[in-house]
């Protein structure tokens, strides 16, 4: 329990009036009338009132005083986070040469009036090149026959079948080999199919594409199919994620891309037999880069020094981002320019170190101070630059808040035009903004901080301070890693926007930018000598399958839509488990909690049968008989997919 902070002088105007009123009698006994409408009283009243102003005031002093003892401790408000997001430029044609994006082309919103657009920039050049494809190959659901179509698909005219196995088998793929990596690439598959029979739902065929990411295989988005899930002629657009790796299949190395047949939902269709391909060309059509939320401000003169020590050049925009390597602060004395270093603070500074420091929240360059000691000695922390020589820096970025977190196809307007590239947009929103730690905020987070210190020592130490890296951390689990070499193992849960039943196994994957800064918070943090390994949890695929009576009179299918929805928040990551802070690690699930679960469904009147099936969220299928209970060990974590609910 914290201790109170008592008021230097806790009276209010009143206790002030009646205060003067009963001392009234002693020192002017003559004074009578004591209503508020006589001259004295009014004028008790406004010296009470200007009294109270000043012992508010007075009060405030303990509070100011633990600003300061927060500032000397080195407590200092959170600077704004960044939203960050992919963005699409499309070509306005097929092209045989490259064209480039250069790194910093800068989108923003449309302007709903003067000032309120919100600007991004991309984080790197974007090569957009035509693919060159090489190979194709038909691998079978076990991975033991393969074989290789190239010449078929290229000189046969009847084409060759997609998937090799005479019964469909889900898990059969076709597998296209490119001779440079697709990375972030508009891809356009240019087709020539058919399928034979009564066809599959062609807004919903049982396909996935996939690309080799060097860890394993993860879903392309398809942006648009006019073949019908390979059902007729036509083109399909995918929307290839920005890691691709080179991988061997069939011992042919190549970049990867592959149709893998999935099991079809109940009740939809599926391939009678195997389409069969005659041609297949491929083209660029764009290409997807990371973008920051970001506004790049060139070379900018600060000020010129007077020699001194502790000065301080405040840049023209705040807040600024994390410098890049090539936004340094560079002091010009005469035809010298002369680059300084960014410190996190002078303590390791000597008098002749070309140190500043650079405060994100206001954008103030700071040059080193010159301390006394109780020796009386004095020590320059940081050298001083020259009398008259200017401070200025070679550029820098501005930005963050949540302001920026847009929505999908928000940003579509380019800034800057660039050859060949007839658009932009953005198909996810930005995440991840956050507005800067107000003072208040600072106050209440510094007791925990100088209670559990900076360190990293205990499993809640390593909790903790994941948490803090990123703002796109939703949970954090530290046990030791199973090898038993004494590292320490975090398995991170990343935070998920979007409805919680569209969610997939892909969406809870680690991004390598989020990795990193994970990695760069807590290399600050934990003991020399720690290994610290950073994955996330094994995600065991649950499908319920449940038969429910309605009440009379509601719709069943609004019941039923209501039971899945209540069933996919339940088994979740994030909002699942009772008290819906996440599915907890180590818990079982059962059919009776899942059956209590449905009875507080509005509209369910009672639940007949609840059964449970492990599920593969990888190749959609449900793996054995129905269970009572599904057991959870200590790395993993629960994820409903394919809830059935029958209403009757």
């Amino acid at each position: 329990m914290p201790l109170p902070t008592p008021s230097l002088d806790d009276r209010t105007f009143q206790d002030i009036v009646d205060e003067a009123k009963r001392l009234i009698p002693l020192y002017c006994p003559e004074w009578t009338n004591h209503n508020v409408s006589d001259p004295g009283v009014a004028l008790i009243e406004l010296f009470a009132w200007m009294s109270e102003m000043v012992l508010y005031r007075v009060n405030q002093v303990p509070d100011r005083l633990y600003s300061h003892f927060l500032n000397l401790v080195g407590i200092e408000p959170f600077a704004p986070s960044v939203a960050r997001t992919d963005l699409t430029f499309w070509l306005s044609t097929a092209l045989d040469v490259p064209v480039v994006v250069p790194a910093a082309t800068e989108v923003s919103t449309l302007a709903a009036g003067e000032g309120d657009t919100v600007a991004f920039s991309t984080l790197r050049d974007l090569n957009i090149a035509p693919p060159r494809l090489d190979a194709a190959m038909t691998v079978s659901d076990d991975g033991r026959t393969v074989v290789d179509v190239w010449d078929d698909v290229r000189f046969d005219p009847a084409g060759v079948r997609c998937f090799a196995s005479p019964d469909l088998s889900p898990g059969d793929t076709f597998c296209l080999g490119f001779r440079d990596s697709l990375a972030g690439v508009v891809l356009r598959l240019d087709i020539d199919a058919e399928a034979e029979g009564i066809g599959v739902d062609p807004t919903n065929p049982p396909l996935a594409w996939e690309i080799w990411n060097g860890e394993g295989w993860i879903g392309c988005q398809v942006f648009e199919d006019t073949t019908g899930g390979l059902n007729r002629a036509g083109a399909i657009s995918l929307l290839v994620p920005v890691e691709h790796s080179p991988n061997a299949v069939g011992n042919l190395a190549a970049y990867w891309l592959r149709a893998r047949l999935l099991s079809p939902s109940l009740g939809e269709p599926t391939y009678r037999a195997s389409p069969r391909v005659r041609a297949v060309s491929a083209a660029a059509m764009g290409g997807t880069v990371a973008a920051e939320h970001a506004e790049r401000f060139p070379a900018e003169q600060l000020g010129r020094s007077d020699g001194s020590p502790g000065q301080a050049f405040a840049a023209g925009h705040a807040p600024v981002l994390p410098r890049s390597p090539d936004e340094v602060v560079e002091v010009v004395d005469g035809d010298e320019s002369v680059r300084w270093t960014e410190v996190p603070d002078f303590s390791a500074s000597g008098p002749d170190d070309r140190h500043v420091v650079w405060d994100d929240s206001t954008g103030t360059v700071r040059f080193g101070p010159r301390i006394r000691y109780p020796d009386g000695s004095t020590r320059q922390h940081g050298a001083i630059p020259r009398d008259g020589a200017w401070i200025r820096v070679s550029g820098y970025r501005s930005g963050g808040g949540r302001a920026a977190n847009v929505g999908v196809r928000t940003l579509s307007v380019m800034r800057s035009s660039v050859p060949y590239v007839s658009g932009v947009v953005n198909l996810a929103p930005a995440r991840g903004g956050v507005d800067a730690e107000t003072v208040a905020e600072a106050k209440e987070r510094a007791p925990l901080t100088l209670r559990t210190g900076q360190r990293a020592v205990t499993a809640d130490d390593y909790e903790r301070l994941t948490l803090e890296s990123s703002t796109e951390v939703a949970r954090a689990r530290c046990q030791s890693a199973q090898r038993g070499n004494g590292a320490v193992q975090l398995l991170i849960v990343p935070r998920v926007r979007g409805e919680v039943a569209q969610h997939t196994l892909d969406d809870y994957a680690l991004t390598p930018t989020l990795t990193e800064t994970i990695s760069r918070h807590l290399d600050r943090h934990r003991i020399v000598g720690t290994a610290v390994e950073i994955g996330t949890p094994y995600y065991q695929g649950v499908s319920v399958v449940a038969l429910v009576h309605g009440e009379p009179g509601r719709p069943p299918a609004l019941v039923q839509q209501r039971a899945v929805d209540a069933i996919s928040r339940f088994v979740n990551p994030l909002v699942g488990g009772t008290d819906g802070t996440g599915w907890p690690f180590d818990s079982d699930l059962n059919g009776a909690a899942v059956t209590q679960l449905l009875e507080s469904v509005e509209g369910v009147a009672r639940v007949e049968e609840t059964l449970l099936y492990e599920y593969d969220l990888r190749t959609g299928r449900r793996l054995g008989a129905a269970k009572e209970v599904i057991r959870l060990d200590r790395r993993s974590l629960f994820l409903a997919a394919a809830p059935q609910v029958i209403v009757r």
